[in-house]
């Protein structure tokens, strides 16, 4: 009784009871007190002097906002989000949509301050009598502060305190709602409200929310749709159009009610609320996808998320880099070019179908920049494997979403190359070599530790296991020659040799050191093609190694830009990768992709085959654009070699790296490069590089050696049967760590 004069005697606290007990159990004998308060004539100043309420700062942290990334163009091909929101201003919100939320929410919003008194006191006598809830109690800025705790609450306990139907509760509320009155005008709460409000369907803020319903954005919502949207605040799990049939009529009827509310306070005529009426829902159910699954470029999306994830200056750890990813609201503009994204993606499907087990994949860097232009392969992004979907980065390292990679082959005895053109030698230059080779001791290769790594029991093989005679720089790279570059190897030192392939940003797809061992100009490590391609671009680029960039531009939500350059420095001389793209051209003329041919512009490459086939490659570049393909089976290379296989409707008793990826590779380069001015290569600088020293081929008294003059034996495969060569360029394998093709023990690859 005490409780109840109480409230009779401060009418405001009534109210609150009121309100408390309304929310708690519908107390119907709120309709005998509400008269009296009524009228009263009760005003906001004297309520929050009765209650000797004073404001309470509320701390309104960031929204939570997508993240979206676009393409070089400008165009966007993917987005994260935590929650399918995009806040827009006011002035991007139609009138209408602003009028139908607060004729039904709050009518007197303008009028008010934190409480409406009267409004509160009319909405309770309306839903009691009416028996249930059609207009509601609080001012939008209480909902706004309402949906501020709720945004901030961690935990399911800190959730429910913020909607908690207590005296406390509410009368915090209050307090918040105060200072939110004092520090923004009503325009900023009802913008703040509109970004803010929860409409169901996963839709977070009137842009998302118009996206999601009506495919629009706000500032086009005409009557009947503003006035769903209104609607659908006030309960959006019971309304939510994606559930059903049944939560669709529960908002379509929510709609009518909102159009008779405008209607009745004179906002819309009652012919104009028959009309809306009289229209169907208009439910459009736009998707929303997020992440890299839905994007247009997943391996590239996929890319650029492991760029933020990995990176200390976006966060401490990657819990705190994923939510500023999924809640920041940051747009990315990123490297990718369509145009060359589409060329790469067109190339592998003429060659390797989804549905095959092995995977073709592709990466295009810019020489001198770094930039990423374009990431595909040949199975699509996902989890299925009933569609035999991948579902990591193949195209990338295991930093950036990938795996362990493929070996590397052939295409790694440029490395050796450039060595020994950086050390001094010549074009001319060159040994015997015979059709195998054996290391004379276990000193005979030394790691950068000093280490022997020399296998002398193991005898590695020319592929086409005849002698190959004498071989220069150029014949021995021309044929990819497995005991030259051994030899080569041997004579500049395998540390010279794992340091050139560092400082042209070599590393192992899986993160771990690159296995030093004899074999490892044969391309023993596996490897991706990003890496592969940023490599190569260092002799296109006239000896400049450039990171690979994904990112050029970081906007946040407040449109505050931050852009991010290319990370470059000359790792190699001028001259040095000049030559080494000199002797490179030849492999289209007098090598392993003859037969497959040039792309009419001036561009150098090397083919790989791994080992008993068990991947192929195929690394090149113009001045314009390095790429790299690789094709290999990613459930092991252990009885999954390239032998007697259909690959995109073709069989092929061998793949080598010419039969496929090198075809892949031209195919791609012609369409990629199409419009852009061919640039050519800097002419070698013959009076450095031409002739030889010490090493030069013995003379022929009748006859030039015909290694000089045409295709050299022991190549990548018989020039004139790409397809089904009987022979080819195999990497060896070797001894090392166990992470070649080979056995248990020593991991030779045989």
């Amino acid at each position: 009784m005490q409780a109840q004069r109480k409230d009779r005697s401060n009418p405001v606290l009534g109210i609150l009871r009121l309100i408390i007990a309304g929310c708690v159990a519908g107390v119907l004998a709120a309709a005998v007190a509400l008269p009296a308060v009524g009228g009263a004539g009760i005003s906001t100043k004297s309520a929050v002097e009765s209650l000797n309420l004073k404001p309470e700062e509320l701390d309104e942290p960031p929204l939570p906002e997508r993240t979206v990334l676009k393409d070089a163009n400008g165009k966007q091909f993917a987005q994260f989000y935590f929650e399918n929101r995009q806040s827009v201003r006011l002035d991007q919100v139609a009138p209408i949509m602003q009028t139908a939320l607060i004729a039904i929410e709050d009518f007197r919003f303008y009028q008010h301050g934190p409480i409406d008194v009267e409004g509160t006191a009319r909405a309770l006598v309306k839903n009691l009598s009416g028996g249930g809830v059609m207009q509601g109690g609080s001012s939008i800025t209480q909902q706004y502060v309402k949906q501020v705790l709720v945004n901030k609450a961690e935990t399911p306990e800190e959730q429910a305190a913020a909607i908690a139907p207590t005296l406390s509760r509410k009368l915090s509320e209050l307090r918040n709602a105060m200072a939110i009155e004092k520090k923004y005008s009503k325009n900023q709460i009802l913008e703040k409200y509109l970004n803010i409000a929860y409409f169901g369907a996963g839709a977070h803020g009137i842009q998302a929310a118009a996206r999601r319903f009506f495919d629009k954005p706000a500032s086009e919502l005409d009557l009947a749709e503003s006035a769903t949207l209104a609607g659908a605040v006030q309960n959006p799990a019971r309304t939510d159009p994606s559930v059903g049939p049944e939560s669709r009529a529960r908002l379509l009827q929510r709609r009518n009610i909102v159009l008779d509310r405008m209607a009745e306070i004179g906002k819309i005529s009652q012919q104009e609320a028959a009309e809306a009426k009289a229209k169907k829902l208009g439910w459009k159910n736009i998707k929303a996808p997020g992440g890299c699954e839905a994007s247009k470029y997943p391996y590239f999306c996929l890319y650029v998320q492991y760029e933020i994830l990995n990176n200390e200056d976006f966060g401490k750890n990657q819990d705190e880099r994923k939510k500023l990813l999924q809640r920041g609201g940051l747009t990315i503009k990123t490297t990718i070019d369509p145009k060359m994204q589409a060329a790469a993606d067109k190339a592998i499907k003429k060659y390797v179908s989804r549905k095959d087990k092995p995977v073709a994949s592709q990466a295009m860097v810019v020489p001198g920049t770094g930039e990423i232009k374009a990431m595909a392969a040949s199975r699509k992004f996902g989890g299925s494997k009933k569609k035999n979907e991948m579902s990591y980065n193949i195209v990338a390292d295991a930093a950036h979403g990938g795996g362990r990679g493929f070996q590397q082959g052939s295409t790694a005895k440029v490395y050796t190359l450039a060595a020994a053109l950086e050390e001094g030698m010549k074009y001319g230059d060159g040994f015997p070599s015979p059709a195998g080779f054996q290391a004379s001791g276990y000193s005979a290769f030394k790691n950068c530790k000093g280490e022997n790594v020399g296998d002398p029991s193991h005898t590695v093989h020319n592929s086409s296991e005849g002698g190959g005679g004498f071989k220069t720089l150029q014949t021995g790279t021309w044929g990819s020659v497995n005991t030259f570059f051994l030899k080569l190897e041997q004579k500049v030192g395998l540390c010279s040799v794992v340091k050139m392939a560092k400082k042209l940003g070599v590393k192992r797809a899986d993160g771990q050191k690159l296995s030093e061992v004899e074999t490892f100009t044969l391309g023993v490590n596996e490897v991706d093609p990003v890496t592969i391609a940023s490599s190569y671009a260092v002799f296109a680029s006239r000896g400049q190694y450039c990171k690979p960039l994904a990112i050029t531009e970081i906007k946040d939500r407040n449109g505050k830009a931050k852009q991010y350059k290319p990370k470059c420095s000359q790792v190699l001389e001028e001259e040095v990768a000049d030559a080494v793209s000199g002797i490179l051209s030849g492999v289209f003329t007098k090598g392993t992709m003859q037969e497959v041919g040039g792309i009419g512009r001036d561009a150098a490459g090397k083919t790989g085959t791994t080992d008993n086939y068990a991947s192929a490659w195929f690394a090149g570049y113009t001045p314009n654009m390095s790429s790299a393909v690789s094709l290999g089976d990613p459930r092991g290379t252990k009885g999954n070699e390239l032998i007697g296989v259909t690959i995109g409707g073709r069989y092929y008793s061998y793949v080598y790296g010419a039969s496929i990826s090198g075809r892949i590779w031209k195919d791609a380069m012609l369409s990629a490069l199409k419009g852009i001015e061919a640039a050519e290569f800097t002419p070698v600088d013959q009076s450095r590089f031409g002739g030889c020293t010490e090493n030069c081929a013995p003379k022929k008294p009748e006859k030039k050696d015909k290694d000089e003059e045409g295709p050299p034996s022991g190549g990548d495969g018989d020039p004139f049967d790409i397809f089904n060569p009987p022979n080819g360029d195999r990497g060896d394998g070797g001894p090392g760590n166990g992470r070649g093709e080979g056995g248990p023990g020593n991991g030779r690859g045989r």
